[in-house]
């Protein structure tokens, strides 16, 4: 029965600490990213802007997800470094 015990413990431990594991490697931005509130800033002075729906992360860039005063999704995807769309 212990070792019952000690086995479904280890295997939680890799189940749920797995995840923690991946996260340390997800890509970061660089140290010389623009801020994310100049880029948000630089959104929310384009033409028709209405409001800022998400903000994703990933190697390519600061992907922003945005809608229209007529209602359209936007989605952008952003250099970190240059602040200029891709």
């Amino acid at each position: 029965m212990r070792a019952v015990v000690v086995l479904a413990s280890g295997i939680a431990f890799f189940v749920i600490g797995g995840s923690a594991f991946a996260a340390d490697q997800q890509t970061l931005p660089p140290q010389n990213a623009k801020k994310l509130s100049d880029i948000v800033a630089k959104v929310e002075r384009r033409n028709d802007f209405q409001y800022v729906k998400e903000v994703a992360w990933s190697s390519d860039g600061y992907t922003v997800t945005y809608y229209t005063t007529d209602k359209a999704k936007v989605e952008i995807t952003y250099d970190p470094v240059t602040g200029e769309p891709k």
